[in-house]
């Protein structure tokens, strides 16, 4: 597994959250958390020197966008120290260990994935389940203005209708976590996004993960 032995202050801060998250067995396992990071790492990932894509496609797909995402790569660790020290927050054998007595997921072997999204109206994404190589899911979201309060990802339950089951609070440094399954249907209904929905997201990837230049 891809951890560090040492706990860093961020990691500390992490574990305090995961301690505290709250479990939601319906329509699937998930937790929502509060005060995720420290206040500082948050802000400094909200300030990274990313814009917005332009002239991004909106048809309820990441993927449709894959030459314009941002992950906290090697490359962008020596360049910017938030994306360091999240790494490693994640990253630490502590944490590893305690996502898996949470949540049951199985990181034995797993890479470390972490994306930078900044969302702008007009984006969404369709119900949808993540890839079996996906072991552990886990949104983080960055900004505090209200106009965004609406923001958050949507549950839905795993009928053919995929009804909207709940919504994640969109606040600055509360998240979600779930461990990907057939029924782990999530995704952003069309509505109207008022600024920059900026998150973090993480996963936990299987050793065959395809697109490696994306791992932490």
């Amino acid at each position: 597994m891809n951890v560090a032995e040492h706990v860093t202050s961020a990691g500390e801060h992490l574990l305090g959250a995961l301690n505290q998250a709250r479990h939601h067995r319906q329509p699937f396992n998930y937790w929502l958390l509060d005060d995720i990071l420290p206040e500082d790492l948050i802000d400094g990932i909200a300030a990274l020197p990313f814009a917005p894509p332009g002239a991004s496609v909106f048809d309820g797909r990441r993927e449709s966008n894959n030459s314009t995402r941002v992950y906290f790569t090697p490359e962008n660790q020596k360049k910017f120290a938030v994306c360091r020290d999240t790494a490693e927050a994640f990253g630490s054998d502590a944490v590893v260990n305690r996502i898996e007595e949470l949540t049951d997921a199985h990181l034995n072997g797993a890479r470390l994935r972490i994306e930078y999204c900044q969302d702008v109206d007009g984006f969404w994404l369709e119900p949808h389940v993540d890839i079996a190589v996906k072991r552990f899911t886990m949104l983080v979201y960055l900004s505090g203005e209200s106009n965004l309060a609406a923001a958050g990802t949507d549950i839905y339950d795993a009928s053919p209708e995929h009804n909207l089951v709940a919504s994640a609070p969109y606040e600055k440094n509360k998240g979600l976590i779930f461990i990907p399954g057939t029924d782990t249907w999530h995704g952003f209904s069309r509505r109207r996004i008022a600024g920059v929905r900026k998150s973090i997201i993480i996963n936990w990837v299987a050793p065959e993960w395809r697109d490696t230049w994306e791992l932490c």
